[in-house]
């Protein structure tokens, strides 16, 4: 994933220990409040509690009033962290259940996030009109790509996605340039949408993410060139308003799904990020499952 992507969230808490740390922490605290609420109430004898139902006349039910909070005296708040701190040295395996905890619950929360943002965005997402795209142009199942002509992991997914295509007839992958990585990536990307005007999108776009080195205008250009395009209105296309717009308008929707890094793939309502080793795999059985359950906008 592009060096623009969020850092996991073992990560992310791994940097914060003095936050995730307090977390089981402030657990035990509640809970040893809750046992001394119970402590601190003396019950009342069986017997007479037998004897006071006996005696004592109905009376009207009163409103429930909230208890007066415990206030504990110093000496038995340093008694409840030596109980706390003792615990937690003896159970530090409980630092990795919250952590694990946590993460999965983040994980549901974001995925949630994301089956609202796509069915919110849907269209502009799977069926834009003007889409660059690949494979079946009236494919039943659309894939999308959030990619970046200078990541890394494009370049290694690419093999992945040209395979999709080649082993799937009716899937259809659209591309959303994200070039977030340098000037260059932006600069690639007009070319790319300048090719796409001449009908050469799909053979642009594996020649430039399979180019060594770092790629900028000049070297889209050689591509160009080589590709057999015709340069001078590859050129004018490439500062027309409607390659700038087309770029903007797919950096707005990654914003809007909350997409931060390339390459980030999109089924349905369910994601890829990055580029795994089972790329492939992973792309194709989505495919599949959406294909059986259908899929009404993608």
């Amino acid at each position: 994933m592009s060096s623009s992507s969020r850092p996991s969230l073992l990560r992310t808490l791994a940097d914060r220990k003095a936050v995730w740390l307090a977390v089981p922490a402030l657990a035990a605290i509640a809970a040893l409040v809750l046992i001394g609420k119970s402590a601190v109430t003396t019950p009342v004898a069986e017997a007479e509690t037998v004897a006071l139902v006996v005696a004592t006349p109905p009376v009207q039910p009163v409103a429930a009033t909230t208890p007066e909070p415990v206030a504990f005296t110093t000496d038995q708040k340093k008694q409840i962290e030596d109980i706390i701190k003792s615990y937690l040295i003896t159970n530090p395996e409980i630092f990795l259940d919250v952590q694990t905890a946590l993460e999965e619950k983040m994980e549901k929360v974001q995925a949630e996030k994301l089956k609202v943002a796509i069915a919110d965005n849907a269209a502009e997402i799977y069926r834009e009109p003007e889409a660059s795209l690949a494979g079946n142009a009236d494919g039943d199942i659309t894939v999308v790509e959030f990619f970046d002509y200078n990541c890394g992991y494009c370049k290694r997914g690419l093999e992945e996605v040209i395979k999709l295509v080649e082993t799937d007839p009716k899937v259809r992958v659209v591309f959303k340039e994200l070039p977030i990585l340098s000037k260059g990536s932006e600069q690639a990307a007009h070319v790319a949408l300048a090719a796409k005007k001449q009908g050469k999108y799909w053979e642009m776009h594996k020649a430039l993410l399979t180019a060594k080195g770092h790629l900028d205008e000049a070297s889209a250009l050689r591509i160009a060139e080589k590709l057999g395009l015709d340069m001078d209105k590859l050129k004018a296309d490439m500062a027309s308003p409607e390659v700038k717009a087309e770029v903007e308008k797919s950096e707005a929707l990654a914003k809007k799904m909350g997409v931060n890094g390339t390459p980030h793939f999109l089924v349905g309502d369910r994601a890829i990020p990055g580029a795994p080793e089972d790329l492939y795999q992973q792309l194709s059985n989505n495919v599949q499952e959406l294909r059986k359950q259908g899929c009404s906008y993608c």
